[in-house]
């Protein structure tokens, strides 16, 4: 598993290593961590090396999971460019070589075109992303290169993860980092603190906890007959309305442009890590109908939306993390 460190990749060891019927677990991340899970060996690969050798770490895997992810910098996109589509390429070319019966990979409704807010759509809508957001870019570009890698490799049983946003109260402290900066204090997340919610045209999306998406992987792996792409989110989506009702606020409309236009303001200076590209993509994000998944694998997510967005706010506000680097847990800093 690649990315075994990361707000998925920890919440997959875990129900992999916790599996009957999974003998051992590879965990593949750039820095290994003091985290010890049953049945787990950690190698430390930096998918972004041309030097990196993954053919010899996949070799006699029954199933390579790629999680990997590089979210930062977002000022340097050919940066993220190198480990996640060349370094996603490595990886789909090695289980080629290593002879991996089965791939399964961390795609996203990032990598979907712009599409409805007031109906889901399945896994056929078009995958092309919205170009202006590195993140949707990478992940289209992926979408399309797996279409050639199940071309010409039809011996290997390709799956494709599209999840909606992926919260829980251990990954806060890395998310605060990612996308709202070091020094953003987590314990400001307080419904008390905030008297009214933008209300922005065309922001309504999906979440879903992270480990309901881990259990979606963990069946994927099991199935004999699981293929191509499985969207992945809970119920219900995700408004101005629906949050403000979930924290005793108020929704107050306010204008798409002012709003991108703070934010790229603050991006330009450094002081957010989010880029007003990510704006613009997530406005245009379609809303996904998850039936395949359902019906196919079995799959049903524990935690409602709202669940899950109260369990990231508690730990935003205590500094929720975990024993890997990337999820080190602090609440500013």
């Amino acid at each position: 598993m690649t990315g075994a460190t990361g707000n998925v990749g920890t919440s997959v060891v875990r129900l992999l290593s916790e599996d009957p019927e999974v003998k051992s677990v590879r965990g593949l991340a750039r820095r290994t961590p003091q985290w010890s899970p049953p049945k787990t060996e950690w190698a430390a690969v930096d998918l972004g090396s041309e030097q990196a050798n993954l053919a010899e770490r996949f070799e006699g895997a029954d199933a390579v999971i790629h999680l990997a992810w590089a979210f930062q910098p977002t000022h340097d996109p050919a940066t993220t460019w190198r480990t996640n589509v060349l370094g996603g390429i490595r990886v789909f070319e090695a289980v080629a070589a290593a002879r991996v019966p089965v791939l399964v990979h961390a795609s996203s409704v990032g990598a979907y075109s712009p599409g409805p807010k007031d109906r889901p759509v399945d896994e056929s809508w078009p995958t092309h992303g919205w170009p202006d957001a590195a993140y949707c870019r990478e992940k289209a570009y992926l979408e399309r290169t797996l279409d050639v890698f199940e071309r010409d490799h039809p011996e290997v049983r390709v799956v494709r993860m599209r999840p909606a946003f992926l919260f829980k109260w251990e990954s806060a402290s890395e998310q605060r980092r990612i996308f709202g900066g070091r020094f953003l204090p987590g314990p400001l997340a307080r419904p008390e603190l905030l008297p009214f919610l933008p209300d922005i045209p065309g922001l309504r999306v999906q979440a879903l906890h992270t480990d309901d998406a881990a259990e979606a992987y963990r069946l994927a792996v099991h199935s004999d007959s699981a293929r191509g792409a499985f969207n992945l989110a809970a119920d219900p989506p995700l408004d101005a309305g629906v949050l403000a009702e979930l924290l005793g606020s108020r929704p107050v409309r306010l204008p798409r442009a002012a709003v991108r236009s703070a934010i790229a303001a603050a991006w330009g200076l450094h002081l957010l890590p989010a880029s007003p590209h990510l704006f613009d993509a997530v406005l245009r994000l379609p809303l996904m109908d998850c039936g395949r998944a359902r019906a196919e694998l079995g799959w049903e997510p524990r935690r409602t939306a709202t669940e899950v967005i109260q369990e990231f706010l508690e730990g935003l506000q205590k500094g929720g993390g975990m024993e890997t680097e990337p999820m080190r847990g602090r609440k500013v800093g």
